[in-house]
Formats: structure tokens, C-alpha cells, sequence
């Protein structure tokens, strides 16, 4: 039997369960039961001995775990099923089924039976048997053989592979959730391996892979059938953690059914949610791959997250920064990076599939932009490729694959590759949700060629790391006022709160002392609007010196003395910008500094000078000293700003103080092309010649 015919055999087996289930949900019930009938055929032939040993052992009152270990290495078993059936025996008791496959399942061991019951196959099994297809089911299963001696380990792999995949299209709704395209994954296994061919000819040679969220197992599949193709003499060890229930346990039973070791894959929360945390803390790893969630929200992590930040800083996994709590994707990337290993001990390849946002989104110095500016000053983004859009099953979006690594190859260090992928695809013949294009062979092909060259070119553009940074000025420019005393300007004054709050008590306990201070307050108001009155309304003064002087008079032959917070608040409302007005500076001085009109600030991002040096000499977190960032950009920036805002804005000027560095990727912009309207003559032909069309199909429907 091909590995074709099983698969066909196995979704025929599947078709008898229409009517209690619909077809995106025959996975619930196929895939458990496809794992269970393997491991029958593989445990079959020992099944006396394991259980004569196990009886031996539990005589001994032995703990679990000893026995378990003892029966493994005595047996030379990866796991084993101490219950008293197999899927023959299950079928000689047809009305205790239920029963006892629940049972037979909880007989196996250790890691084995954790993945089985996070199937949650038990309320399958329940479900089934109310509506009268359980024997059926299992009977027709039973009939298949699955013995390692038919179905090969690699060949049992791909036909599980292959019903996953079935079965989630059918489910192709939530499909996207934990099944990433198997030719996006190609895509990047090859340019993850690519520039390794010289470890591929090791003959013994060993390398590890990891996944922190690894759904279904797709991309360890992938990457696994890869070094079987191109390297077999290297062993690759792959390990992964996932946190949905179904995802893990059908990644598990991948792993089972290939003769892997199940502990490799564990379940939790890779981030870390209070309950579960990063299952691989202290260990390294060659190669890692990747598809984060795009977009979703950290929330769950955020107390995990922000302590590991706040308390271990870069002996933690997020060092550089923390990204906005709606899109935890560059948290994924931190944590896989924290996982490389030494440049001098072989160093680590990353392959990461984002959506736009990681290239761009966060201002200068928001934690985005740090952790972007991380990667780039050490010089471990590699490149990034733009994939086709209408790719992936739960969205229609643009998606990036990022590639990076810290054992860059010496052509490549100091630069950054974009490759422009989006035209490499052909439609597909049926679309599986918003997944309408697909990456045929030959365009991974070119893709992987076009990285490989490293030559700029249509679809390739190659930059220096600093290209990607810039410095964020604030451009100030001065507060002018004029001010007058007028009914309409004084009216105004009530809005202001430290004029509203003079008739508003502070005291809590005494009614009498809150009414008498209120009643204060109330008069200190009154005599301030009185003496306001007594200025000459129709003044308009264009100096704020000269109508302090003639406040102070006026406050003064009311004998009232107000507080600096209520002088500010009058001049305030009084005021109105006006640009003929002199400029408000310090202290009211002449030789004062002028004082900024918050509502005339600007920012203007300034790409960094050739030779500056990276890293930025700048600290991270919060309010870094900028001094001598701002010592060595302050020339380049001064010309920048004569020649692109001064003739522009004369009075204007750079408050560097206020100085910030980002980093960011416009992919998009780098391979923009423009394309010149249509001429006005060929649209008002189109348009007549419709109007036309028009006219003609009013006659028909009249006549």
C-alpha cells in the first residue's frame, strides 16, 4: 500500500463519522485514533513482556517513574501501554468499549499519556458511542496495518503530515492558528540552512532545531525532512513548546510516530502566563524557526514579562525593551534569540515569519524601535524577505520572513539584504480561506538564489546597518503672545482651575472652616475680576513684560496679591497666539531664552551621518543621557537642519535635549514603483464609452 492509499483509506475511515460530526471536525476523533492504532502496531510485539515486567516491578512497590525507566531500558522502549488490551481485544467486549479504550489509553506511560490526553479524546469516545459509531470506527481501524514493518517511521511521518493538513483545511477557518503554509516553510528552512552546506557533508555531525510556538510541528517537519534529503549523515535534534491543547498533542504524536523523543516537545506557555514558563530555559540551539501570532495581545504574560524585564534587564530575555501590549510577535523573536549560542561555539540561525508591524511600528525610542536598533547595531539581522500576500489561511496580509544570525558570513557583516518576494506565486486552483497564492518549487528556487547571491538588483536591495537608523529632533519655535484685558478674555478666566479652585475647600472635616474658606476663595475671585476691569479693555498689548507691568499696577490699586500658579493662570487666559506679537522669553528678560510654543513643535527624523558609530553609544531604558549621542550627530544635524527647516521657519530651532534615536525598516519603500496616472483624454473616452453602454441598456429596458 502507497503512503497515498493510506491516506485515501484513513479519510474513508473518516466519512463514516459524517452525521454526528461535521467534516471540519473529523480531526477530533481521526487524529487521536490514527496515533493510537500506530502505537498498537508498534507495542504489539512486546506487549506480553511489558506487561510480565510491569507486574514484577508494581510487586516490588516501586515508584512510577523507576518502573518506567526500568522498563524502557530493559526493553529498549521509547514508551509502553500497561493495560491488559489492544485494539484486537478492545473489539472482543463491544459493549464495554468506551470503558475500556479510555482505560487502554490511560495505560500508557509517562510523556506518551500526557500528549494522548490533551486530546481530550475521552469526550470523543463518549460522543461516538451515544451515536452508535464507536465499534464501527475503531473495528475499520483496526483492520489497518500500521506496523513499523509496513509503514516506515519517515513514510508513517508524511502520511501523518499529510492527514493533519487535510484535516485542517477542512477546518481552514481556524486553520491559520497553528498551520503555516508547508512552502513558506520550505522557504525558510532553505534559507536558514543555506549558507551550511560545509556542515551538511559532516558525515556524524549533530544539530539541534527549535520551535517556541510549534503548533502541529509543521516547521520541525519540514526542517527534518530537509537533512533527510540534503544532509543524511547529519542528525538533527528538534525540540518545540506549544500551548494549545490539540496542537501540542498533535505535534507530540508526530514525534512518537517518527521514533522521537515526545519530552522534546513541551507544553506551556513559552513567554511565560504565572502557570507555565519557557520549557528550555538553559539550553542553546543551533537553528530556529518560527511563526509567532501576528497582532495579539500579551496580556496573559504581561506580569511574567515586565518582572523578567524590570529584574534581570539583559541577563533576561527582553533586555533592549518590551513592544506595545497589542502584538507580543518581537517578544517571540528576544526569547529565540537569548537561546543562541556563542559565535565561537558554532552561533545560531534564526528564521521568524512577522506581519508589517515588527518593521516599523513604535516612535524613536519606544520599545519597538530598541529592539529593532539591538538587533541591528550587533549586526544580527541577515535579511528579510517580503513573501506574497494571501498566503497564509487566516489572513490576507503581507508577511515578512526575518533571518538572523549571529555568525554572519564576512561578506555579509555590517549589511542588511531585503529581497522583494512578493511577485514569486501562482494562484491556486481552490482557495483555503484567505489563502489564494501559493509558492510553487521553482519560485522558492529563485528566491533562495536570490538571497544566496547577495547582488542588488530588481528584487534585491542590500544596505549598510546604520542605513536603518535616525535621530528624532525636536524643532521648536517661539511662543508669541498678545494679551488684553477685554470682557471676552476675562470671561475665560473661570475655565482656568487654579482660578476655578480658589473657591473650592481643601479641608475635609469642619463644615464650618470648608464654608469660610470657600467664601474666601469666592472673594479673592471677585476682587481679581474687579481689578481685571479696571484695565483698559481695548489695549492690545504685543509684549508680555509691558502687560505684566500693567497687571501688577492694576492688582496692586486693588490691593490684591495673588499666588505665582494664579498669575499664571490669568496671563493664560488673557492671551491669544499672534505672530506679529514680540517672543515670550524667560524670566520676561530680554537676553532671556525663548520659550517654546508647545502647539508650533515639530519632530524631524534625520537618517544617521556616514561612519557613525554602532553600537550607538546611547544606554537603553528609560531617560538615557543623550550627551554623547547629541556630541557626535550635533554637526550633521545642525547641517541638516540649515538646509532642510531653516529656510523654512527662520525663528525655528533644535531643543536636543529632547534628542532620540530609532530604528526602522521600510521595506516597502525601497522597492516602490512609480506608476503615472492615466491620461485625463483615455479616462473621459472610458467614460463616455460607458455612459454610452448606459444609455443604450435604458433604451432596451424602455422599449
Amino acid at each position: 500500500m502507497t503512503q497515498q492509499d493510506l491516506i485515501n483509506l484513513i479519510w474513508t475511515i473518516a466519512n463514516k463519522l459524517r452525521g454526528p460530526y461535521r467534516p471540519p471536525q473529523y480531526r477530533k476523533v481521526m487524529i487521536p485514533l490514527t496515533v493510537l492504532r500506530r502505537l498498537d502496531c508498534v507495542l504489539e510485539p512486546t506487549k506480553e513482556k511489558v506487561l510480565s515486567e510491569y507486574k514484577g516491578l508494581k510487586a516490588r512497590k516501586l515508584d512510577d517513574k523507576t518502573i518506567e525507566a526500568t522498563i524502557c531500558r530493559r526493553l529498549k522502549l521509547p514508551f509502553y501501554n500497561t493495560s491488559r488490551f489492544t485494539f484486537a481485544k478492545l473489539l472482543g467486549d463491544p459493549d464495554k468499549l468506551a470503558a475500556n479504550l479510555v482505560a487502554y489509553i490511560k495505560g500508557f506511560s509517562g510523556a506518551t499519556r500526557e500528549i494522548l490526553e490533551r486530546f481530550e479524546f475521552e469526550a470523543e469516545i463518549e460522543k461516538l458511542d451515544k451515536a452508535n459509531r464507536l465499534f464501527e470506527i475503531v473495528k475499520t481501524m483496526a483492520s489497518v496495518d500500521l506496523h513499523p514493518d509496513k509503514v516506515p517511521n519517515t513514510a508513517m511521518g508524511y502520511v501523518f503530515e499529510e492527514l493533519v493538513r487535510k484535516f485542517n483545511e477542512q477546518a481552514n477557518e481556524e486553520a491559520g492558528d497553528h498551520f503555516t503554509p508547508r512552502e513558506v516553510i520550505r522557504l525558510m528552512v532553505h534559507l536558514l540552512f543555506n549558507p551550511d552546506d560545509d556542515v551538511f557533508t559532516r558525515r556524524g555531525a549533530i544539530r539541534t532545531l527549535y520551535d517556541p510556538c510549534c503548533g502541529t510541528g509543521g516547521m520541525l517537519t519540514v526542517a527534518d525532512e530537509y537533512v533527510r534529503e540534503h544532509a543524511p549523515g547529519l542528525t538533527l535534534k528538534v525540540y518545540g513548546q506549544e500551548y494549545n491543547p490539540e496542537s501540542h498533542a498533535i505535534c507530540g504524536s508526530d514525534m512518537i510516530i517518527k521514533g522521537g523523543d515526545a519530552s522534546n516537545i513541551v507544553f506551556g506557555d513559552t513567554l511565560g502566563d504565572g502557570k507555565s514558563r519557557d520549557g528550555f530555559p538553559a539550553q542553546k540551539f543551533h537553528y530556529m524557526l518560527a511563526n509567532p501570532p501576528f497582532g495579539v495581545e500579551w496580556k496573559p504574560q504581561a506580569s511574567t514579562v515586565n518582572k523578567e524585564y524590570e529584574d534581570l534587564g539583559f541577563s533576561g530575555r527582553f533586555g533592549p525593551g518590551l513592544p506595545r501590549i497589542n502584538d507580543g510577535a518581537l517578544l517571540f523573536l528576544l526569547h529565540m534569540m537569548s537561546k543562541m549560542r556563542n559565535p565561537d561555539d558554532e552561533g545560531s540561525r534564526i528564521g521568524i515569519v512577522f506581519n508589517g508591524s515588527p518593521l516599523f511600528t513604535g516612535d524613536a525610542g519606544s520599545g519597538e524601535s530598541e529592539i529593532r536598533r539591538w538587533i541591528i547595531e550587533n549586526d544580527w539581522l541577515e535579511a528579510i524577505v517580503g513573501l506574497p500576500d494571501q498566503m497564509f489561511y487566516n489572513t490576507g496580509i503581507l508577511t515578512y520572513v526575518w533571518i538572523v544570525t549571529n555568525r554572519k558570513e564576512p561578506h555579509r557583516r555590517g549589511k542588511v539584504q531585503l529581497v522583494n518576494a512578493s511577485g514569486f506565486f501562482q494562484k491556486m486552483r481552490k482557495s483555503l480561506g484567505d489563502k489564494r497564492n501559493e509558492m510553487a518549487p521553482q519560485h522558492i528556487e529563485t528566491v533562495t538564489k536570490l538571497y544566496a547571491e547577495f547582488k542588488e538588483g530588481e528584487h534585491v536591495r542590500i544596505f549598510d546597518n546604520r542605513d536603518f537608523g535616525f535621530l528624532k529632533l525636536t524643532v521648536d519655535r517661539p511662543l508669541r503672545l498678545n494679551f488684553q484685558a477685554s470682557a471676552e478674555r476675562i470671561a475665560r478666566l473661570s475655565n482656568e482651575s487654579a482660578f476655578a479652585g480658589l473657591a473650592e475647600s481643601k479641608k475635609r472635616k469642619s463644615a464650618k472652616a470648608i464654608e469660610a474658606e470657600e467664601a474666601a476663595g469666592r472673594a479673592l475671585q471677585e476682587a481679581i475680576v474687579r481689578a481685571l476691569k479696571t484695565m483698559d479693555g481695548r489695549i492690545v498689548y504685543r509684549s508680555r513684560p509691558a502687560f505684566v507691568t500693567a497687571l501688577k499696577a492694576a492688582l496692586e490699586a486693588c490691593g490684591v496679591t495673588v499666588a505665582a500658579p494664579l498669575r499664571k493662570a490669568i496671563l493664560s487666559a488673557l492671551s491669544e497666539r499672534d505672530e506679529t506679537a514680540d517672543v515670550c522669553r524667560d524670566r520676561d528678560a530680554a537676553d532671556g531664552a525663548p520659550e517654546p510654543d508647545p502647539e508650533l513643535r515639530d519632530t524631524e527624523s534625520v537618517p544617521l551621518p556616514a561612519g557613525f558609530p554602532l553600537p550607538v553609544p546611547l544606554q537603553y531604558g528609560d531617560k538615557p543621557d543623550t550627551t554623547l549621542l547629541v556630541e557626535l550627530a550635533r554637526k550633521h544635524c545642525d547641517e541638516y537642519f540649515a538646509r532642510e527647516v531653516r529656510p523654512h521657519v527662520p525663528d525655528a530651532w533644535i531643543d536636543y535635549d529632547k534628542t532620540k534615536i530609532g530604528f526602522e525598516i521600510p521595506f516597502n519603500r525601497h522597492f516602490y514603483k512609480y506608476v503615472p496616472p492615466r491620461p485625463l483624454e483615455e479616462i473621459e473616452r472610458d467614460i463616455r464609452t460607458l455612459e454610452g453602454e448606459i444609455i443604450r441598456m435604458l433604451r432596451e429596458v424602455a422599449a
